[in-house]
């Protein structure tokens, strides 16, 4: 997938782990964005890694692998942050 593909499939991925994982976090949406960015990239490279599948292009398992790694992402965001 292109950079563009990522970004645009990592904000959905930022926008649904926010819904999943609701609260306030500082930044709003653009910190949703960032981290459902850099998560779907890590999930998806964890995910690799480890042998769980590829993360190659818009389908379920690689939206899924993205949620999850925004959802991982967020959380660890909120323990550092306070």
């Amino acid at each position: 997938m292109g950079i563009i593909s990522w970004i645009i499939f990592g904000l959905i991925a930022g926008i649904f782990a926010k819904w999943i994982m609701p609260g306030r976090d500082g930044g709003g949406f653009i910190v949703t964005v960032i981290l459902g960015i850099i998560g779907a990239v890590v999930g998806g490279w964890i995910s690799t890694l480890f042998g769980f599948g590829r993360v190659d292009g818009f389908n379920f398992g690689s939206f899924l692998v993205a949620v999850i790694g925004a959802l991982v992402l967020l959380f660890i965001y909120r323990k550092v942050r306070s």
